[in-house]
């Protein structure tokens, strides 16, 4: 016999019509708190002619329920959240009351009206039809007079699925192929309807419906791509050269966007040797795949000699999968694979069989000291009072965009600004912006205005030095377009053709501060966030100590170590100790990554010699990290988290692994995208100092 699997919200076999949803807000609670919120009466009647009804409430934020039957019934039944209540009705229609309570005592009422008839469900209709965006799902729905729920009979030997009439409900077969559904109509009488859909057809997949993820906004210096809509791709690419593979080749074009298939896959391909490229300094190789099966497959890229080394692309089927692949796996597989001189990539199938859709191929390396500048797409915040002005910079007191404002304004909130890496600048505002009176306009959304409507080529001039941005061009600008230096303009004819602001850079370049002063004390200020950006911080990676005689030491002042440094014959003796890994994940987590050995020192036990490393400064605590680039400090959060030697933290040297610290802040330095220095004051003007490399 088939177990039935009650999903959804359609448990029940209860008429759901006319449904109204009102909040009861209780000022006197902090403001923080808010109202249970999808709020639900689950319906299940016995199939016995007895108008048997179990109301099952569920809700998010709720931990009680009172249940109003809507029958004349006084008192209503208090419930704990996951408890249900029965109650026998007799034929009708019957208003239920679900008054959901949170733990505040704000509450959240819904009506339900409850329909329960003892007649046999009769006009039945029954649909079926193949999910548009997954593959192999088949979706029913069922219409009847008289029901309130009904089961579907999938045809592959799967459990019975239940629902509401006139919902739908879903099942994933594990083949595609031609199938015979049942449905079965239920209502509160014994008697049942059925349909019977024979030789239904279930599709699978075979493409991406949507795009790759989009790719964060990079320097040119920063990415060399192969393939990718998102940067400049090298030229001479053949995608599809003769190596006797039994792979076809297509570009699919997905609404514009394209991307390389590769079908009946084997082996396959990417041939650029007449221009080999040159990514010794990247750091990272970038792809995004797609496939329908079940296979995997291997990426390998191929150096002069030639010379390659494979790497395992673990697929999930039916959905983008990317990878950031590490150089050095290439170079540690195969040390003859030479990143100064690569001329091709190779696709094998694994099995050699399906299909892949690829886009986005590129190196890349963390933004060269940190930031990534102000390239990208940028929007207004919207969060309450990114926008204002007031008499002095961090100061909008006079006027800002509070939360009401920026719902309104929602027109606006889209607007993009595009700062290109060739200089170029864009407004993107589409269809409507916030349109004011000077314009034209009634202080609404509305059409936008030239020459403030991006119309006009502009390009930009970036100062990092001075935090200045100066954009050329007639009706470029940024959030407010009647801000101007010195001015606000009242006419379009006074447009200037071009603007500067004072912008500040922060949390590595995805948000930006902007000011303009338009008179004396008159400073409007804006806060804008990238789009789409992705949060790298510089030290990602995995670092040791420098071999360099004198990386390590101790003195009297920051860049002093003339107390005691260790000298070429110094590394030679501790060999074990500068193989040690300090690893910082994107997450923020932090690893020391040790090995068998590492220098064991006597306050630890051991005796100023290589030896098992000693915990908590054995690297199994849990820890993390974070980096200030405007104070230069690095914290290590977790004890036994350290950087160079285990004993320095701040203000004291230890002299008990029990006295490991939660934390130890060091100053950083960043000297580019591969070398920083940090430093940590142990007290009394004694400065231990370490120079670190990316590996």
């Amino acid at each position: 016999m088939k177990t039935v699997k009650y999903i959804f919200s359609l448990c029940l076999i209860v008429l759901l019509i006319n449904s109204c949803v009102k909040d009861d807000s209780n000022t006197d609670f902090v403001d923080s708190a808010v109202a249970p919120t999808n709020v639900l009466a689950l319906f299940t009647v016995s199939q016995d002619n007895t108008g048997s009804v179990t109301i099952t409430p569920t809700a998010e934020g709720a931990v009680g329920f009172n249940i109003f039957y809507g029958d004349g019934t006084v008192e209503p039944a208090n419930l704990a959240q996951g408890e249900n209540t029965s109650h026998t009705y007799t034929e009708g229609t019957y208003s239920v009351i679900v008054v959901a309570v949170g733990p505040t005592g704000l509450e959240t009422e819904i009506t339900q009206d409850l329909v329960v008839s003892f007649n046999p469900p009769e006009n039945m209709v029954a649909t079926a039809e193949n999910d548009a965006a997954v593959s192999k799902q088949v979706n029913v729905t069922a219409s009847a007079d008289n029901a309130i729920s009904f089961s579907v009979d999938y045809g592959d030997g799967s459990e019975l699925v239940v629902g509401n009439i006139g919902e739908s409900v879903s099942h994933i077969y594990a083949s595609p192929g031609v199938y015979t559904i049942t449905v079965v109509a239920m209502g509160a009488a014994i008697e049942t309807a059925e349909v019977v859909i024979t030789d239904f057809e279930v599709t699978e997949i075979v493409q991406p419906l949507q795009s790759a993820p989009a790719q964060p906004s990079r320097s040119e210096g920063d990415v060399v791509s192969v393939f990718s809509g998102a940067y400049t791709d090298i030229t001479g690419v053949d995608f599809f050269p003769n190596w006797g593979q039994e792979t076809t080749y297509n570009l699919f074009d997905l609404s514009g966007d394209e991307m390389l298939q590769y079908a009946n896959l084997n082996y396959q391909g990417i041939d650029f040797s007449g221009t080999p490229i040159d990514v010794s300094q990247m750091e990272y190789l970038h792809v995004d795949v797609w496939t329908a099966d079940e296979n995997n497959a291997k990426l390998s890229p191929i150096s002069t000699g030639p010379n390659e080394a494979a790497y395992d692309l673990d697929l999930t089927a039916q959905q983008w999968t990317s990878f950031d692949i590490p150089l050095s796996y290439f170079t540690d597989q195969n040390p003859l694979v030479d990143l100064s001189s690569i001329i091709q990539f190779k696709f094998d199938g694994d099995p050699a069989e399906g299909t892949i859709f690829v886009d986005n191929l590129y190196f890349w390396k963390a933004p060269s000291g940190g930031p990534t500048g102000i390239v990208g797409t940028w929007k207004l915040s919207s969060a309450a009072g990114s926008l204002g002005v007031g008499p002095a910079v961090g100061d909008n007191s006079w006027w800002n965009c509070d939360a009401g404002c920026v719902s309104d304004r929602a027109c606006f909130y889209d607007d993009e600004y595009i700062f290109n890496a060739d200089g170029s600048f864009s407004n993107v505002l589409g269809s409507e912006t916030w349109v004011e009176t000077w314009q034209g306009g009634g202080n609404a959304c509305g059409t936008p205005t030239a020459p403030h409507d991006g119309s006009n080529p502009a390009t930009y001039v970036y100062d990092a030095s001075a935090g200045t941005v100066t954009l050329n061009g007639l009706g470029a600008f940024l959030a407010v377009p009647k801000a101007i230096n010195g001015s606000e303009i009242a006419d379009i004819a006074d447009t200037p053709t071009s603007i500067t602001y004072n912008v500040t850079l922060s949390n590595f370049d995805t948000e930006m501060s902007v000011y303009i002063e338009v008179g004396p004390d008159i400073f409007w200020q804006y806060e804008f966030v990238k789009d789409g950006a992705t949060v790298t911080s510089p030290l990602t990676g995995t670092w040791q100590l420098s071999t360099d005689a004198g990386s390590l030491g101790v003195g009297p002042a920051p860049g002093d170590n003339s107390w005691w440094n260790c000298d070429a014959v110094c590394v030679g003796d501790r060999a074990c100790y500068y193989d040690d890994q300090y690893v910082f994940g994107a997450d923020g987590s932090f690893s020391n990554v040790l090995g068998s050995e590492t220098w064991v020192e006597p306050w630890q036990g051991g005796g100023d010699a290589c030896g098992t490393p000693v915990a908590p400064h054995d690297g199994s605590s849990v820890a993390t990290y974070d980096l200030d680039l405007g104070a230069g400090t690095l914290t290590l959060n977790g004890v036994g988290a350290y950087i160079g030697l285990a004993k320095a933290v701040n203000n004291t040297e230890l002299t008990d692994p029990l006295d490991a610290p939660e934390s130890i802040v060091y100053d950083i330095t960043i000297i580019d995208s591969n070398t920083i220095n940090v430093m940590v004051d142990v007290g009394d003007s004694v400065f231990w100092q370490y120079k670190l490399v990316k590996i």
